[in-house]
Formats: structure tokens, sequence, C-alpha cells
């Protein structure tokens, strides 16, 4: 490989890496302004996430009434799932630009002779649960916390207690 060509394919890589930044910041830009919707018991609670995923805002209709405490408990957990599976949508679609780029660049193992691929050794990250924290499917896992609250049908609303029990606060 002759100096000249070398000096043009480390260009032609600077250049790639350049715009690669740079759509790395308009991702990040435009990441930060997303937000994602969720709804459940027929749109009777809708809960809102910013781009990691943090509840930014939780309304309920007017006729949230109807719904007794479990089933609110139940929407709200619903809607905030079905809103981080939306950002996750829409995080992904945004990533695609840079999925794409990314592919267009040589791997080091192309540029260097003799180096492994070694994105191949990379592991995969399990998918994250969504069962709650006294479900089967967490027991048969390490505790994901020492952490104990009562379950909102054990709580009595009506006996004057202020609705807590067995919470220790």
């Amino acid at each position: 490989m002759s100096n000249e060509h070398a000096k043009r394919e480390l260009a032609e890589l600077l250049t790639a890496f350049d715009d690669q930044v740079q759509t790395i910041a308009d991702i990040h830009e435009r990441r930060a302004r997303l937000t994602a919707t969720g709804t459940a018991r027929r749109k009777k609670i809708m809960v809102t996430v910013n781009a990691d995923g943090v509840v930014i805002e939780t309304r309920f209709a007017s006729d949230i009434g109807d719904l007794d405490y479990p089933e609110i408990a139940r929407g709200v957990t619903e809607a905030a799932q079905q809103a981080a599976a939306e950002m996750t949508r829409k995080t992904s679609e945004l990533m695609q630009p840079l999925q794409a780029q990314r592919a267009r660049l040589p791997k080091l193992s192309d540029l260097i002779e003799g180096l492994p691929d070694l994105t191949q050794r990379m592991p995969v990250a399990p998918p994250v649960s969504t069962a709650p924290p006294d479900s089967p499917e967490r027991r048969s896992g390490t505790a994901d916390s020492d952490m104990q609250f009562t379950d909102v049908d054990e709580i009595d609303f009506d006996s004057g207690s202020k609705g807590i029990t067995d919470s220790g606060w």
C-alpha cells in the first residue's frame, strides 16, 4: 500500500468519523426533546415519560372514580410501561442514521491485518423484566431490593390511617 493511498484512506476515515460525531450530537439534541405517552383503562389513565423513561406527567380522566384503587394502580403501571415501550421504539428510530453510518465504516479488523473481529465477542443483554417485585419471575433470581412496600390491595383507605400500612412511613 502506497503512502499516498494510506493518507487518503486515513483522511476518508477521519471525515467519516467527523460525520458520525455530528450525527451523534444531532441525535442527542433530538432525543433530549422526546416524550412518549401511554394510556390505560379506556384512556382514564395517561402517563408520559421523557427520553430516559422517567415519568414526567400522570393524568387521570374526570371519571377515574369509576375505578377502584387496585385498578388505578395497575393502570398507572400499564400506562407507564406502554409509554416506556413507545420511547424505546422512538429512540430506536432516531438511532437508524447512526447505525447506517456505522455499518459503512470499516471494522478495526479490516484495517489491521490479523486482528480478529471482536464484535462477535460482545455479550447480548437479556430482556429486562416488567414483572412486579414479588412475582415468581423475580423470585427465581436475586432480590431487587430489601425495601418492602404494602400492596395497594392491602391498604384500608377508610380506616383513618391515611392510607399507609406496614410500610414504615
